[in-house]
Formats: structure tokens, sequence, C-alpha cells
């Protein structure tokens, strides 16, 4: 199939789940991950109704930013601190905070430019050390520190979960879906400004977000079954 065609068919797949579940498809962002194609390929999703993409590395999130300005870029990847630079003029979303230094480098380059970055707080939910992210119990003090920072909106958490195993992703899932919570209670208590906004949560992929739908994601970052 077209990448067009792939697309659309995923697309068509996350609504079926969500209605599975009792759940309403514009819930749940389908975020193209393109970080495997070019311009060229984006396009094709593009045309074919995709209007939210992924990218990893600083370079090709530029580029492509350039080309579709009025998608929605999300960065995804490691982030560096000599690039955060690049990343916040193109950005909408940045999923992988979980550094105090990142954010505060990301503050500033957002107050230079006048906007408030988004950004989901990475877990490592799952205790790999292969994983980046916080661990579970450091999350209501690096939320805290956030909270002091006013060109940085956190406004939900990130995870990856373990691959080979989709009950070991879903219980992964589900123990994210459930830090929110804690991690909304202690925002209501602590910075009641923080609030507002945070509730999104970015899990699964292409192995695993029907796992993750069932489990309340609302950006599911899927490439290989779009772009492959």
């Amino acid at each position: 199939m077209s990448i067009a065609e792939q697309y659309r068919q995923v697309s068509a797949e996350v609504a079926a789940v969500c209605e599975r579940v009792a759940r309403e498809p514009q819930e749940v962002l389908v975020l193209a991950v393109s970080k495997t194609v070019g311009v060229e390929g984006v396009q094709q999703a593009y045309d074919a109704g995709a209007r939210a993409f992924g990218e990893n590395r600083p370079d090709p999130l530029m580029e492509k930013h350039a080309a579709f300005p009025d998608a929605s870029w999300h960065f995804i990847g490691n982030i560096q601190s000599r690039r955060i630079k690049d990343i916040v003029p193109c950005a909408d979303v940045i999923h992988s905070l979980y550094q105090i230094k990142h954010a505060q480098k990301i503050d500033e380059e957002a107050a230079r430019l006048g906007k408030v970055q988004r950004v989901l707080v990475e877990v490592n939910v799952s205790g790999e050390e292969s994983k980046s992210g916080l661990a579970p119990a450091e999350l209501f003090a690096f939320l805290d520190e956030c909270a002091a920072l006013q060109h940085v909106q956190a406004c939900g958490l990130m995870t990856m979960a373990p691959q080979g195993s989709r009950a070991v992703a879903k219980q992964c899932f589900a123990d994210l879906r459930m830090l929110l919570a804690g991690a909304r209670e202690h925002l209501a208590q602590a910075h009641p400004d923080a609030l507002d906004g945070f509730d999104q949560l970015s899990m699964g992929m292409t192995d695993d977000w029907r796992e993750a739908i069932e489990e309340g994601s609302t950006i599911v970052r899927i490439g290989r079954a779009i772009f492959a």
C-alpha cells in the first residue's frame, strides 16, 4: 500500500479501537512519525489528511517544518542542550523532557520567541536501564520545578513500553495513566495554575498502540505502520 493508504488505514483502525472501548476518535491524536522519510513521504501522508508529525532529530524537524509550516510538529527524540535553539521554534510539543536543565533552556528560548512551549514529561515507567526518563518517584518534584518556568507548559506524560509483550506494555500504560492521575492531584494542591491542560498521555507505537488506547492514550506515535 502507499503511504496515503496506510495512513488512512491506521486512522480507521484507531477510530475502530476507540469505538470498541467507548472513546471518541477525536480524543486520540495519530502522530505520524516521519523520521524515516523525506519531504515527499510527508507530502503523501499530508495529502491523505495527516496534520501532526513526529521527528526525533532537529535537522529533519527544521527541514520538514519549513516545508509544512501549517502542520503540527512534535519533537520526540533525545534532547541535546545545544540544539534546543533549533527545536523550540519548530515544535508545537516536545515529548521527551526529563532534565530540569533542558526545561530551563527551553524556557529561555521560548521566552526569546515569545511563546509558551508545550512539553510532555518522559517517565521511565518500566524501569528499564536502556530507556530514558524520570523514575516515577521523581515526577512530582520535577513538575514543581517546571511550574516555576513562565514559558514552559507541562501538558502531560510520555513513556515507551518494553517490547515483546503486549500484556507487559498494557500494564506499563496503565501505570502511566495512574501516575497522571496522581500528578493531577499533586498539581491541584501545589500548583493549581499548572493543572489546566495537564491531561495528555503520549504512549503507544506501531506494535502496541491498541493497548495504549485501551489505557487512555491521547497521542499514539505511529511510524512504521504508516511509512514502511
